[in-house]
């Protein structure tokens, strides 16, 4: 096992060079004044001062040279200042929100994040326990319900879904409304009474002793928990069905009931357990999914995520900032699949064998 584990790590740079040089090779498509916002906020009008700055970061140099310049950074002799550099954490000017692209990605992330995780635990638990009973009943009346909640959830898309639960629970029945907090809790946030331990604002809430607060978060994130939980449901289901209906017909499950055993036993004790390895591939990639599938979910509830500073970047055309974000998911993703290959060599040794 640790062998594996060493071989995965050791991919992990080769990975990153390799999302670095496919992010450097889109930047290529930017004009160098466009990319001077890698170095500096502001653009100067005065085209003498433009040709000034690309050449003092060697915009117009090889892409060679321009790509290390883009990794490390550029030194100010004078001042002893660097400017750039993403092995740094400058990933440039984003003039959306006039701000870094690392602050912006860092004060937005815990809110998706916060938002992942309450959206991850009714994903893998619904979908499985879904999945379970549509395989034991096969044919029966809640594979048949289940089918149909699969097909529908796999068709749905995204936004269409999202604009649906908005209209029914917030327009109609005003229930649970867009945005992150109500205002007077999010000014008890703001406070600086209000410790933040792990900037995720649920367990801040909790650890604060501050339930009211915990609970109106939830309330806020009910409806992007559900579209979300919904549209990835759907696959779950499938993979655990059909993974499930192979292991029932094993040999080994046919002996286990051959020798008296409970059905339930031969169910959740034999059966699943083999039954759940695809779906833990699954569920590493359902976490990653659920990152991406942000990007709309919170746009069309106003949720102060990063994937609704993504769309505003790219509505906006402001593509270091989306290149930014693009980076910063590419070396999520990494991390996620070598998360999951550990625990899928974990569960299944023939993966580490091979």
């Amino acid at each position: 096992m640790t062998t594996y584990i060493i071989r995965r790590l050791l991919l992990v740079p080769f990975l990153l060079m390799g999302v670095t040089i496919l992010i450097f090779g889109m930047l290529q498509f930017l004009s160098p004044v466009e990319r001077s916002a890698l170095y500096v906020r502001d653009f100067p009008k005065n085209e003498k001062a433009l040709d000034a700055i690309i050449k003092r970061y060697g915009l117009d140099r090889p892409m060679y040279e321009q790509y290390w310049r883009w990794l490390v950074g550029v030194v100010d002799v004078a001042t002893g200042e660097r400017s750039g550099g993403i092995l740094f954490g400058d990933l440039g000017y984003s003039r959306t929100s006039s701000q870094p692209v690392i602050d912006l990605i860092l004060s937005r992330f815990p809110n998706t994040l916060d938002l992942t995780i309450w959206a991850v635990a009714p994903v893998i638990l619904v979908g499985i326990w879904l999945g379970v009973q549509a395989a034991v009943h096969q044919n029966g009346i809640i594979d048949q319900a289940a089918r149909i909640f699969s097909i529908i959830g796999t068709s749905f898309p995204t936004f269409v879904f999202g604009l649906l639960m908005l209209m029914i629970f917030y327009a109609n029945l005003g229930w649970f409304e867009p945005g992150r907090l109500a205002d007077e809790y999010m000014r008890v946030v703001n406070s600086d009474a209000f410790r933040h331990y792990t900037s995720l604002i649920t367990f801040d809430a909790l650890l604060n002793g501050r339930f009211d607060i915990f609970i109106d978060a939830l309330r806020h994130m009910f409806l992007p928990i559900l579209t979300l939980s919904y549209i990835s449901w759907a696959t779950f289901l499938r993979v655990t069905r059909s993974s499930m209906l192979e292991t029932l017909r094993m040999e080994y499950v046919t002996t286990a009931r051959a020798k008296g055993l409970p059905e339930r036993d031969v169910i959740f004790k034999h059966a699943q357990p083999n039954a759940m390895i695809p779906v833990v591939t699954l569920a590493g990639g359902s976490v990653v999914g659920l990152l991406g599938g942000v990007v709309i979910t919170e746009t069309v509830y106003n949720y102060p995520g990063i994937g609704a500073a993504a769309a505003k970047a790219a509505t906006t055309l402001d593509v270091v900032t989306m290149l930014g974000f693009a980076l910063f998911n590419g070396i999520i993703l990494i991390v996620a699949n070598l998360v999951v290959d550990i625990l899928y060599a974990t569960v299944d040794p023939r993966v580490r064998l091979s």
